[in-house]
């Protein structure tokens, strides 16, 4: 399981990596509204997985109390995390804890670090669940948007392609981390699972309502990326029924 684990968050994780490998060939960024898309179709996907891969087997395999205690944690431990831990939006700014010593760029990796370490940690959760394919999937195929709409905004504020491929790289791998961590803590005790599942589950929509929406709505933009929303929604409440 562990081996299991490790593999589906790596690949899931590299995926931004392969998002990214555009913008390292053309050396170009993108138009402020195609980064709003890919985010609105990366939050969107994310969704569905929540919903289908974590909150539904959750509800079915420890009832709505267990759940709810979970689901609850997942968001108050994000928003600790989110208010403590220094990281910069392009467009929110600054949030955490106010720092000389990081700047710029490492500030925007631990922005997407917030973001992703939960969704590593509902793949190792979820190798334990007949849902473990279609967890990593969702979590790969928002994984690519997210990767390039990251790569995109790097070489729009001015970063080299080389940089901007390997901090998006970089920023999909710590999934590899937060996936070995949700292994380990049902090893410790295989009565969390359901606790976990919830538990990723709060904190990834926690994320996209608090991170990835709010960055894609300052421009005047919600309209369109809300299609975009129900566009990966839809596309991946299909693929997880195909794959289920």
């Amino acid at each position: 399981m562990v081996l299991r684990a490790f593999v589906y968050s790596l690949l899931a994780g590299s995926a931004t990596g392969l998002g990214a490998i555009p913008f390292l060939l053309f050396k170009k960024g993108l138009k402020e509204k195609y980064i709003d898309i890919l985010l609105g179709f990366a939050a969107g996907v994310m969704l569905a997985a929540s919903a289908f891969s974590l909150v539904v087997p959750s509800l079915e395999l420890g009832g709505p109390i267990k759940f709810a205690i979970g689901f609850m944690l997942g968001g108050f431990l994000v928003d600790f995390v989110d208010k403590l831990i220094p990281h910069e939006h392009f467009l929110k700014g600054h949030e955490g804890i106010e720092t000389k010593r990081l700047k710029g760029i490492w500030l925007f990796v631990i922005a997407i670090t917030i973001h992703n370490f939960p969704e590593g940690m509902a793949v190792g959760v979820g190798v334990y669940t007949p849902h473990a394919f279609s967890i990593a999937l969702a979590i790969a195929l928002q994984n690519i948007p997210e990767g390039a709409a990251t790569a995109a905004a790097l070489l729009n504020a001015g970063y080299k392609p080389l940089k901007a491929f390997f901090v998006s790289l970089l920023t999909g791998l710590v999934e590899v981390v937060g996936g070995l961590l949700g292994i380990l803590l049902i090893n410790v005790a295989e009565g969390l699972l359901s606790y976990l599942m919830a538990l990723a589950a709060g904190a990834m929509i926690f994320v996209i309502s608090d991170e990835v929406l709010p960055e894609t709505h300052l421009r005047g933009l919600e309209r369109l990326t809300t299609y975009w929303v129900l566009i990966g929604f839809a596309l991946m409440t299909i693929l997880d029924l195909i794959v289920g």
